[in-house]
């Protein structure tokens, strides 16, 4: 997994409205890229609405917003349009950009094995340098963890 102290990866991922978004144009601004294992389930949708209630706080400290996971353009686009996030949404279907961040990871649930998205949340300063990496993300507060570092 990507940790402090590692630059942003280059990737370039397709947002909910079929634009492509590269990693390169993030640079800047502090940046909090997200990762999430499925749009539209409950505690990924508590995360993004947590996120989107605080979004003017965040963005009032510096930051730009980023979500990822693996769902389609067409999950991410009605995702986005259901609860009307002011950020974008990638979708990475292929495990490109999961896999450079190191959050696609095996995972147990109920003694059953299987690979997936290990929520994530990874913070950038403007020069693309990453400052914290909160594994331990609370979906009902998010936004409070990104602001109290």
């Amino acid at each position: 997994m990507l940790k402090v102290g590692d630059k942003l990866p280059q990737f370039e991922g397709t947002n909910q409205d079929g634009e492509t978004v590269s990693s390169e144009k993030l640079i800047g601004k502090k940046l909090v890229i997200f990762f999430y294992p499925h749009a539209n389930t409950p505690t990924c949708t508590v995360e993004a609405c947590n996120l989107s209630d605080n979004y003017s706080k965040l963005e009032k400290a510096g930051f730009q917003l980023l979500g990822i996971s693996g769902d389609s353009v067409k999950k991410q686009k009605n995702f986005h349009s259901k609860f009307a996030f002011p950020y974008d949404l990638i979708a990475d279907e292929s495990h490109e950009i999961l896999e450079k961040f190191g959050v696609w990871q095996e995972k147990k649930t109920f003694g059953k094995t299987y690979m997936g998205i290990v929520r994530t949340t990874f913070i950038f300063d403007e020069k693309g340098i990453c400052e914290r990496v909160i594994e331990k993300v609370t979906s009902k507060t998010a936004a409070e963890q990104i602001l109290e570092g």
